[in-house]
């Protein structure tokens, strides 16, 4: 082999595992301080943040609180009154988890209608209701258990 062969080899080589840490930084960029949103998301985002949450009218038989079964925080609650319910490691989650597979803001539980939903946020290790891994969001009813990371999540009455 040339000179100049081996040297282009060895130049691809070092570009490939330059991308290859930048790309790793990306990742844990992100999970530690949250995907980067284009400035008009985020106006939006703030926006809907500052309107002052509507109360849930109870019926009889619906779920009242979310409550941490399972993992580190066992015995955590959020009152569903609070909804939208954040769930994850930052600052501004409902149920802060102190677990190192919890993205910063992992998943979300919110209500439409009379129906409960879990909705996964582009978490780093999914969100799982059961053993299946939830793409979309998911209706939740009494008693369902959502893993998040290492913890185990439920509504109750």
């Amino acid at each position: 082999m040339s000179e100049l062969t081996l040297f282009l080899i060895r130049l691809a080589y070092l570009a490939i595992l330059w991308i290859f840490v930048l790309s790793a930084l990306s990742v844990i960029r992100s999970d530690m301080f949250g995907a980067r949103m284009p400035e008009g998301a985020r106006a939006a985002a703030a926006k809907r943040d500052q309107r002052p949450p509507k109360p849930a009218k109870a019926r009889r038989g619906a779920p009242t609180h979310v409550l941490v079964v399972g993992g580190d925080n066992q015995g955590e609650r959020a009152d569903l009154t609070q909804a939208p319910i954040l769930i994850g490691r930052g600052p501004d989650a409902a149920i802060r988890l102190d677990d190192d597979y919890v993205s910063t803001r992992h998943a979300r539980i919110a209500a439409s209608g009379d129906q409960w939903f879990v909705e996964d946020l582009g978490s780093t290790n999914g969100t799982y209701i059961g053993n299946a891994r939830i793409t979309q969001p998911t209706t939740l009813t009494l008693g369902t258990q959502v893993r998040v990371g290492k913890t185990v999540i439920e509504l109750r009455k």
